[in-house]
Protein backbone atom coordinates (compact mmCIF):
# COMPACT_ATOMS: atom_id res chain seq x y z
CA UNK A 1 0.00 0.00 0.00
CA UNK A 2 2.57 2.22 0.46
CA UNK A 3 5.17 1.71 -2.15
CA UNK A 4 1.53 1.95 -4.53
CA UNK A 5 0.83 5.33 -2.65
CA UNK A 6 4.53 7.16 -2.78
CA UNK A 7 6.60 5.11 -4.66
CA UNK A 8 10.12 3.11 -3.58
CA UNK A 9 12.77 4.57 -5.35
CA UNK A 10 14.05 7.88 -2.94
CA UNK A 11 17.09 8.05 -4.73
CA UNK A 12 14.61 9.10 -8.11
CA UNK A 13 12.41 11.25 -6.07
CA UNK A 14 9.40 8.64 -5.14
CA UNK A 15 8.86 9.33 -2.21
CA UNK A 16 10.03 12.55 -1.66
CA UNK A 17 10.64 13.54 1.88
CA UNK A 18 7.92 16.05 1.87
CA UNK A 19 5.01 13.00 0.66
CA UNK A 20 5.80 11.75 4.18
CA UNK A 21 4.16 14.63 6.15
CA UNK A 22 1.42 12.95 8.49
CA UNK A 23 -0.92 14.21 10.85
CA UNK A 24 -1.42 12.14 13.92
CA UNK A 25 -4.08 11.95 16.77
CA UNK A 26 -3.70 10.63 20.24
CA UNK A 27 -5.61 7.03 20.61
CA UNK A 28 -7.14 8.37 24.01
CA UNK A 29 -8.10 11.83 22.64
CA UNK A 30 -8.33 12.11 18.95
CA UNK A 31 -8.38 16.16 19.54
CA UNK A 32 -4.77 16.07 20.62
CA UNK A 33 -2.77 15.94 17.59
CA UNK A 34 0.36 17.31 16.13
CA UNK A 35 2.12 16.73 13.07
CA UNK A 36 5.39 14.33 11.51
CA UNK A 37 7.24 17.01 9.24
CA UNK A 38 9.98 15.34 6.88
CA UNK A 39 12.15 18.48 5.09
CA UNK A 40 14.11 17.68 1.87
CA UNK A 41 16.84 19.77 2.63
CA UNK A 42 19.67 17.99 4.72
CA UNK A 43 19.99 21.13 7.40
CA UNK A 44 16.79 22.90 7.82
CA UNK A 45 17.02 26.81 8.47
CA UNK A 46 13.97 28.74 9.88
CA UNK A 47 12.83 29.34 6.48
CA UNK A 48 11.14 25.96 6.44
CA UNK A 49 10.57 26.37 10.48
CA UNK A 50 8.55 29.41 9.47
CA UNK A 51 6.34 27.42 6.57
CA UNK A 52 5.41 24.60 9.25
CA UNK A 53 4.45 27.07 11.75
CA UNK A 54 2.17 28.83 8.96
CA UNK A 55 0.67 25.34 8.26
CA UNK A 56 0.53 24.66 11.94
CA UNK A 57 -1.62 27.63 12.77
CA UNK A 58 -3.75 26.94 8.93
CA UNK A 59 -4.61 23.82 10.51
CA UNK A 60 -4.93 25.12 14.43
CA UNK A 61 -2.47 22.11 15.68
CA UNK A 62 -0.31 23.20 18.31
CA UNK A 63 2.61 20.24 18.32
CA UNK A 64 4.56 18.88 15.98
CA UNK A 65 7.79 16.60 14.84
CA UNK A 66 10.80 17.56 12.55
CA UNK A 67 12.45 14.78 11.21
CA UNK A 68 16.07 16.04 9.64
CA UNK A 69 18.33 14.45 8.26
CA UNK A 70 21.55 15.94 9.34
CA UNK A 71 20.36 18.96 11.61
CA UNK A 72 19.05 22.30 12.11
CA UNK A 73 21.10 25.85 11.73
CA UNK A 74 21.45 27.30 15.10
CA UNK A 75 18.65 30.30 14.48
CA UNK A 76 16.51 27.32 13.39
CA UNK A 77 16.46 25.60 17.06
CA UNK A 78 16.31 28.75 18.72
CA UNK A 79 13.15 29.65 16.80
CA UNK A 80 11.97 26.66 18.39
CA UNK A 81 12.79 27.63 21.73
CA UNK A 82 11.41 31.18 21.15
CA UNK A 83 7.68 29.63 20.01
CA UNK A 84 7.64 27.11 22.90
CA UNK A 85 4.72 28.42 25.09
CA UNK A 86 2.45 28.84 21.60
CA UNK A 87 3.64 25.93 19.29
CA UNK A 88 5.92 22.49 20.61
CA UNK A 89 8.33 21.45 17.71
CA UNK A 90 10.57 18.84 18.64
CA UNK A 91 13.43 17.60 16.56
CA UNK A 92 14.74 14.37 15.82
CA UNK A 93 17.50 12.62 14.02
CA UNK A 94 16.28 10.65 10.84
CA UNK A 95 19.67 7.86 12.23
CA UNK A 96 17.66 8.22 15.94
CA UNK A 97 14.67 6.86 14.97
CA UNK A 98 15.94 3.74 13.00
CA UNK A 99 15.79 1.47 16.07
CA UNK A 100 12.72 1.73 18.14
CA UNK A 101 14.51 2.52 21.86
CA UNK A 102 12.03 1.02 23.96
CA UNK A 103 11.80 -2.22 22.43
CA UNK A 104 15.92 -2.77 23.07
CA UNK A 105 16.16 -5.60 25.74
CA UNK A 106 18.37 -3.20 28.09
CA UNK A 107 15.62 -0.49 28.29
CA UNK A 108 13.19 -1.51 30.48
CA UNK A 109 9.42 -0.55 30.86
CA UNK A 110 8.51 2.92 30.72
CA UNK A 111 5.14 4.22 31.75
CA UNK A 112 3.96 8.17 31.84
CA UNK A 113 1.64 8.56 35.01
CA UNK A 114 -1.67 10.83 35.19
CA UNK A 115 -2.27 13.71 37.71
CA UNK A 116 -3.83 11.15 39.87
CA UNK A 117 -1.32 8.57 39.90
CA UNK A 118 1.28 10.87 40.93
CA UNK A 119 -0.82 12.24 43.71
CA UNK A 120 -1.80 8.79 44.91
CA UNK A 121 2.05 7.68 44.66
CA UNK A 122 3.37 11.02 46.43
CA UNK A 123 0.34 10.23 49.13
CA UNK A 124 0.94 6.86 49.49
CA UNK A 125 4.52 7.21 50.26
CA UNK A 126 4.59 10.49 52.19
CA UNK A 127 6.64 12.28 50.06
CA UNK A 128 6.82 15.79 47.75
CA UNK A 129 7.74 15.59 44.21
CA UNK A 130 10.80 17.11 45.11
CA UNK A 131 11.95 14.12 46.74
CA UNK A 132 11.57 11.70 43.92
CA UNK A 133 14.68 10.64 41.74
CA UNK A 134 15.24 12.56 38.55
CA UNK A 135 15.26 11.57 34.75
CA UNK A 136 16.69 14.49 32.18
CA UNK A 137 14.06 16.28 29.93
CA UNK A 138 16.53 15.26 27.43
CA UNK A 139 16.84 11.58 28.02
CA UNK A 140 16.23 9.41 24.76
CA UNK A 141 13.21 7.30 26.24
CA UNK A 142 11.56 10.58 27.52
CA UNK A 143 12.14 12.33 24.28
CA UNK A 144 10.79 9.39 22.56
CA UNK A 145 7.48 9.56 24.70
CA UNK A 146 7.51 13.61 24.63
CA UNK A 147 7.85 13.64 28.08
CA UNK A 148 7.90 17.42 29.56
CA UNK A 149 9.03 18.74 32.80
CA UNK A 150 7.47 17.68 35.93
CA UNK A 151 5.84 14.86 34.63
CA UNK A 152 6.48 11.49 36.95
CA UNK A 153 7.57 8.30 34.86
CA UNK A 154 7.06 4.53 36.11
CA UNK A 155 10.10 2.75 35.09
CA UNK A 156 9.40 -0.94 35.33
CA UNK A 157 12.82 -2.97 35.65
CA UNK A 158 12.94 -7.09 35.65
CA UNK A 159 15.22 -7.98 38.77
CA UNK A 160 16.36 -11.24 39.96
CA UNK A 161 15.95 -11.21 43.18
CA UNK A 162 12.77 -9.43 43.66
CA UNK A 163 10.87 -10.38 40.14
CA UNK A 164 10.43 -6.72 39.59
CA UNK A 165 11.81 -3.69 40.92
CA UNK A 166 9.63 -0.51 40.37
CA UNK A 167 11.16 3.14 40.81
CA UNK A 168 9.64 6.56 39.70
CA UNK A 169 11.18 9.40 38.09
CA UNK A 170 10.66 13.18 37.92
CA UNK A 171 11.38 14.99 34.83
CA UNK A 172 13.72 17.35 35.16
Amino acid sequence: EFKAQFGDKPSEGRPRRTDLTVLVAHNDDPTDQMFVFFPEEPKVGIKTIKMYCQRMQEENITRALIVVQQGMTPSAKQSLVDMAPKYILEQFLQQELLINITEHELVPEHVVMTKEEVTELLARYKLRENQLPRIQAGDPVARYFGIKRGQVVKIIRPSETAGRYITYRLVQ
